[in-house]
């Protein structure tokens, strides 16, 4: 079907070759002679673009782009002017309009101006397919590839780079093909840290990641001050496609002076990694030094209850004897107090502030039908993350600290994958529920070839609460299942975004310091 284009102006004749021009590429132009007569023909013609004269006697420009924004909002508007008056200019575009020409326009400047508004879609969704496709061989061959930890970052970077275009345009094969591309992707990722993980969190060798019970040290403690305070966001569950997701509504009030991926240690469930964030301590030696203040997968209670504590304990350590503040944001009400607070927050060092929505929203996913309707794969999943911020106390929070000139930092303890296949397995009842690790005696029956054990929870700081007790994650898109009403499981689970195994949106975290602008 072509293009209908409605001109309004009332010199119309005079731009007869541009029609002429505009036809013979495709396009089909209806004329009007004012204002009124385009609103007229609007009540019979759908157009998809309106080219609307600035200047035109009775119904001015203006008012006819005023009355077109009432009744056709969806229609892309550009606006035609002799006059190069800045308040016209403003008006109009502030009128929330498609285009500004002004005239004598060339054919050029029209057929641009068309291809922009019009054809955008489609050129974009030609360009992006062309361009991945061209990639397509350079990644497979970097995913075959026995690359370092930060040519991982890189790679995955890469590939959050290409969904998020992706999923812009209408090629469902192209979507596909990146889709099977990320599973390859993960299944290597898999290998490479089933390789190396026993090393890293023993500090052994120097191809290391910056890790959850490290990244504090490395990444904060740097830049506290007395003088100035610092904020630190932690966004439970926040993966790296969603941190870039919500960067742009950050983007006219901060610069990204470091954006870091850090790896969530094992299992990447709260539980553990964030205990481990806040304490700068593997669980283990966290069960150990502050016996207190950590709780096993079937001890009664809360096992994030003692982050404040903990971070105390770890500002002391390296010196930090300054004065803190943290707050667990669980929902919008105690987070509107927690800003009411934040000129009292300004005199102190250090402020610490997490928000748990991200987190709530993977678990409601599982047990609230519309909630996995909503998030029923990755494309969602990061668009009602984006919308929850964008409505969210966070982001009064950070514009009111860009305001103040304040540095912040956003973290998280770890990330989710969209779980897709079913391990079956086997364990006594004091097996833990989680999906993507487990934790049990060695009487557990599951497929080794297909999961990463650690036989000696030792060996990777895990708290150990028996002789044969072990560790088991699972990989890729995978997630347990009990052989027990093992059909009822899978269709409870399957499709929805579970944590606390090895993949690369679990494990690869971001770790981001902002400047306001």
């Amino acid at each position: 079907m072509n293009v209908k284009i409605l001109w309004a102006d009332d010199e119309i004749d005079l731009l007869k070759p541009h029609i002429l021009f505009l036809n013979s590429k495709g396009y089909d132009v209806i004329p009007a002679l004012s204002g009124m007569e385009a609103l007229e023909i609007l009540k019979k013609e759908f157009v998809n673009i309106i080219f609307l004269d600035e200047n035109m006697p009775g119904l001015s420009g203006l008012e006819t782009l005023q009355r077109l924004k009432k009744d056709y909002p969806h229609i892309p508007i550009v606006m035609i002017t002799k006059s190069e008056e800045e308040h016209i200019m403003e008006d109009a575009i502030g009128s929330n309009i498609a285009d500004y020409l002004i005239k004598p326009v060339n054919p050029n400047q029209i057929l641009l101006c068309l291809k922009k508004n019009i054809d955008n879609k489609k050129l974009v969704t030609a360009k992006v397919t062309e361009d991945y496709q061209q990639s397509f061989r350079e990644l497979s061959m970097r995913i075959s590839d026995r690359l370092s930890v930060e040519e991982w970052n890189d790679l995955y970077r890469d590939l959050v780079n290409w969904e998020m275009q992706i999923e812009k345009i209408e090629d469902e094969s192209v979507a596909e093909m990146l889709a099977a591309q990320k599973e390859e992707a993960n299944v290597q990722f898999a290998k490479f840290v089933q390789r190396n993980y026993i090393d890293w969190v023993n500090g052994r060798g120097t191809d290391k990641p910056i890790q959850s019970h490290t990244v504090l040290k490395e990444k904060l403690f740097p830049s506290l001050s007395e003088q100035k305070p610092t904020f630190l966001f932690v966004i439970d569950n926040l993966r790296f496609d969603q941190w870039r997701c919500i960067y742009p509504l950050l983007h006219d009030y901060y610069y990204v002076e470091d954006e870091t991926i850090c790896y969530s240690i094992l299992p990447t469930a709260t539980h553990y990694a964030r205990n481990a964030l806040f304490s700068g301590l593997m669980p283990s030696v966290i069960a150990k030094k502050y016996p207190q203040m950590w709780l096993n997968e079937n001890d009664q209670g809360g096992k994030n209850q003692f982050e404040e504590q903990l971070l105390g304990e770890y500002l002391k350590r390296y010196g930090k004897t300054m004065k803190y503040s943290y707050a667990k944001v669980l929902n919008a009400d105690f987070g509107k107090k927690v800003f009411d607070n934040f000129n009292q927050l300004m005199h102190n060092a250090l402020n610490v502030i997490v928000f748990n929505f991200v987190d709530m929203l993977s678990h409601a996913g599982t047990d609230v039908h519309v909630v996995r309707e909503l998030a029923e794969d990755e494309k969602s999943y990061r668009s009602i993350t984006a919308s929850w911020f964008e409505n969210s106390v966070l982001l009064d929070m950070l514009k009111y600290l860009s305001e103040k000139k304040i540095p912040v930092f956003i973290a998280t303890d770890h990330g989710t994958i969209k779980v897709e296949r079913p391990l079956k397995m086997v364990g006594e009842r004091d097996v833990n529920t989680n999906l993507r690790y487990k934790v049990g005696r060695s009487s557990m029956d599951y497929p080794a070839k297909e999961v990463f054990e650690i036989k000696n929870p030792d060996d990777a700081f895990l708290p150990k609460e028996n002789i044969t007790q072990r560790f088991i994650f699972a990989t890729k898109s995978d997630f347990f299942a009990y052989q027990n009403n093992y059909n009822q499981y899978v269709n409870l689970y399957k499709h929805t975004f579970q944590h606390g195994g090895i993949s690369m949106e679990e494990m690869m975290t971001p770790f981001v310091k902002l400047l306001p602008k």
